[in-house]
């Protein structure tokens, strides 16, 4: 296993910690399973690499140990081949640090980094885990169907229910979060309007 990994997975347990609407989420296991990773490389990876307006007062340490990982990653394509389109898969990033393709393994969690930069938009989609964002660094605009739009930064979180569609949208900031699933966690996100959001 890296050191990298441990080094992230104890800054990902400090900040579970001192967080008590993590803690609600879900339980992070004292003890995790370890697998061995394939490094994949995307563009947008460097771009998370090199963004120097990843503004973060209480959760640098976090941000600063997900990109020191993440020359480490195999980094997810998951709209690969559909009809997202090649600009916001140039430019959106994530990473798995708990599940498949991670370091790590848990029975009964996920936790992955999600990276966009300044004006990017995410379309609206869902998938059968329960979710929740916590924004580390940055800011974003976080919709969901029924609820108003929320703005937020770091330290700030926003649950997305099962199967409810729900979309991102930076603005002037880019942003990045520790994404945490439960639940069903087998099925990937899947666009909710595969021709266009509504």
């Amino acid at each position: 296993m890296s050191e990298v990994f441990d080094t992230l997975m104890n800054e990902v347990r400090r900040t579970f910690a001192a967080t008590p609407a993590l803690q609600a989420f879900c339980e992070l296991p004292d003890q995790l399973e370890t697998q061995p990773v394939t490094p994949a490389h995307i563009p947008a990876a460097t771009l998370m690499q090199t963004d120097d307006e990843l503004f973060s007062p209480d959760y640098s340490g976090l941000r600063d140990a997900f990109i020191a990982a993440s020359d480490k990653a195999e980094w997810r394509e998951t709209y690969k081949g559909t009809r997202i389109g090649e600009e916001f898969r140039q430019r959106f990033a994530c990473y798995c640090l708990i599940g498949p393709g991670g370091p790590f393994m848990a029975e009964k969690m996920g936790a992955y980094v999600v990276y966009m930069p300044k004006g990017l938009y995410y379309p609206f989609h869902h998938h059968p885990a329960e979710e929740l964002y916590f924004v580390i660094a940055g800011e974003a605009e976080f919709l969901m169907e029924g609820k108003e739009p929320q703005t937020l930064g770091p330290g700030s979180h926003v649950f997305h229910p099962s199967n409810r569609p729900h979309a991102t949208q930076t603005h002037d900031h880019p942003f990045m979060a520790m994404v945490l699933w439960r639940g069903d966690m087998t099925v990937s996100p899947l666009l909710t309007y595969p021709n266009g959001d509504a």
